[in-house]
């Protein structure tokens, strides 16, 4: 027996479910979201905290290459939703946007409560109905989903198409916590594992550079791996480091610590100086002043910018050793911060199992999207924008697959 029917049932209310259930609702389908948090969206308030960074204004050649790996596989959802259409969407719902200064595109309020608020009425002015505390806890015939309720008890909504966008493993006290795993594994799809994304990395910082600066910043440095090279700012912890910078090159870090168990990321102090006008500074005479005293006024340096270069033992005693250092300082890390600690996540539905409409080649009627897939990307608007990319696409295959809407009774 089931409790409900509809046309669309979509699992996980966060910014992709919502987004599709605002497509097919205002084609007038009957739509229901159910998701195991109290209230929708939390880890969508969160990350607009401090400001809403929805999508980037770069050219859509350039934004595609973000996604990596993943590049073709998001290309067409991203050609069906380019950033433009995002910001076309965000205004029809009295959410003004601008671009910042580095690019990316922001809501004119800046937080993410304000398109919530609006979004949340439009959708129940189209009638779709919220179920909060649903816990999916199966999948069975024409679509049957199963969900357990705080009291223990179970409820069964039958939908003709069922949409997945229960998020990645990060952040797990807001709701992604990738239980729903062993739904799909038994129904023999395959799940890369998750990891960490956007991350930090751990790092064995001497008791002295723990004791005075964890919780301080780097800025205005460039970060170093390999030959990719990330101006930016960075974050000391007690545990390693992290910050922007250091997420924009968190990808290839990880991969480099699962490859070898560590990986060497070389900060550049003054990156406003090149190696010849740095050298040509510390050659200046010390005279009476310490060694930091002088480094500071020669060179810039912070104490904490010292503190490093210190972490690497005995500082050379050339001006060109001294400024090669500075350019090129060397941080070794191991592995990343724990994924609960993490903004997004890697790993989860291989793409090869799903079609180009993003349906589950083996669970027909079923769509997934957002981050329960396989893909990752830098932050800077590029996580959001392919979330309701993929999502657009999905509702839009599911209204061409279900034809016309054909509400059941309850």
């Amino acid at each position: 027996m089931h409790d409900k029917t509809t046309d669309a049932l979509i699992i996980g209310a966060g910014a992709a479910g919502l987004y599709a259930a605002d497509i097919l609702s205002s084609r007038g389908f009957t739509v229901d979201i159910a998701d195991r948090m109290r209230a929708p969206a939390r880890k969508f308030l969160l990350a607009g905290r401090g400001g809403l960074n929805i999508t980037h204004s770069e050219d859509l050649s350039s934004f595609l290459k973000r996604y990596r790996e993943a590049e073709a596989f998001l290309a067409p959802h991203l050609h069906d939703l380019p950033p433009s259409a995002l910001r076309d969407w965000c205004h029809s719902l009295g959410q003004d946007t601008f671009v910042g200064s580095s690019g990316r595109v922001f809501p004119t309020a800046m937080k993410a409560s304000p398109l919530l608020r609006a979004l949340l009425q439009r959708l129940a002015s189209q009638n779709v109905v919220l179920h909060s505390l649903h816990h999916w806890t199966g999948l069975g015939e024409k679509n049957a989903c199963t969900f357990q309720l705080p009291d223990m008890t179970t409820r069964t909504i039958e939908a003709r198409a069922v949409l997945l966008a229960l998020g990645g493993a990060s952040w797990p006290r807001l709701g992604s916590d990738g239980s729903w795993q062993p739904i799909l594994k038994s129904k023999g799809v395959s799940i890369a594992p998750f990891r960490p994304s956007n991350c930090g990395f751990n790092v064995e910082w001497s008791t002295f550079l723990k004791t005075n600066f964890a919780g301080t910043p780097l800025k205005r440095i460039a970060l170093r791996l390999g030959e990719k090279r990330v101006l930016g700012e960075a974050l000391i912890s007690e545990q390693g480091i992290e910050g922007g910078a250091v997420y924009a090159l968190s990808a290839d870090i990880r991969k480099e610590t699962e490859q070898s168990g560590r990986a060497t990321l070389h900060v550049d102090l003054r990156p406003d100086f090149d190696l010849e006008t740095l050298t040509a500074k510390l050659t200046k005479p010390r005279g009476k002043q310490s060694f930091p005293s002088w480094l500071r006024k020669a060179a810039g340096l912070g104490k904490l910018q010292i503190a490093l270069l210190r972490e690497n033992g005995t500082l050379p005693d050339t001006p060109l050793g001294l400024a090669q250092l500075i350019k090129a300082c060397p941080i070794p890390l191991s592995a990343p911060y724990s994924i609960d600690r993490a903004i997004s996540s890697a790993g989860g539905i291989r793409l090869d199992e799903l079609n180009e409409n993003l349906m589950l080649k083996k669970l027909p009627g079923v769509y997934a999207v957002g981050e329960m897939l396989d893909w990752e990307a830098p932050t800077g608007g590029y996580l959001l924008q392919a979330c309701y990319s993929m999502a657009h696409s999905a509702a839009t295959s599911i209204i061409r697959e279900l034809g016309a809407p054909k509400q059941k009774e309850l």
